[in-house]
């Protein structure tokens, strides 16, 4: 009886998608929304004047190759649990958690960078333009961590060998925000690059 329950679990229902990935998905389109906000926040503000130009840390661009390996090895992971390859599986999601912890550890050296060049978030040295940048990259750290505790518990089933070709559904999950954090990065960086 417990077979048959954990593989409907995972079935697909309704129009071809499980409740919980209608619920991810609902979950990156606030996301997008939050980001488009603050993006669309930033430009008007930069218009506004009383803007102070600065140049980005070089460690952004570090980071920014950092995430991409990690989305990297969680499409690896993903790959190997579809052709039951629990090892490789397991490889990549460790890949994925460590890159995604160096990447916030590259996130914090930035700020160090920032602070550095008298870039700051609040007080009265503090500028617009700065403070903008501090808070794009804090909130997407925020969801970051949330994805690597996604990330280790789908590691946590996959030591259990409950992640495999016919229990797709958690890493599939994982997966998709997982790229979904990468390209929300990239996207960020390139927008504070053109709009700098």
């Amino acid at each position: 009886m417990k077979t048959s329950e954990a593989t409907f679990a995972d079935k697909e229902l309704g129009l071809g998608w499980h409740p919980k990935r209608v619920l991810l998905i609902l979950l990156i389109f606030s996301i997008v929304m939050m980001f488009a906000a603050f993006t669309s926040g930033y430009i008007v503000r930069r218009d506004e004047g009383n803007w102070r130009e600065f140049d980005l840390p070089v460690s952004l661009l570090v980071n920014s190759i950092i995430i991409a390996l990690s989305s990297a090895a969680m499409q690896w992971a993903y790959f190997s649990a579809k052709r039951d390859e629990v090892k490789r599986t397991n490889l990549g999601l460790l890949l994925t958690l460590g890159l995604g912890v160096a990447f916030l550890f590259g996130q914090m050296h930035s700020w160090s960078d920032l602070v550095a060049g008298h870039t700051f978030f609040g007080g009265a040295d503090a500028n617009p333009s700065g403070s903008f940048v501090y808070v794009l990259m804090g909130v997407h750290a925020f969801h970051l961590i949330t994805g690597l505790i996604f990330v280790g518990v789908v590691l946590k089933r996959s030591l259990s060998y409950q992640v495999h070709s016919r229990a797709m559904l958690s890493i599939g999950n994982a997966t998709l925000y997982w790229h979904f954090l990468g390209g929300l990065w990239l996207y960020l960086y390139l927008f504070l690059l053109l709009n700098h």
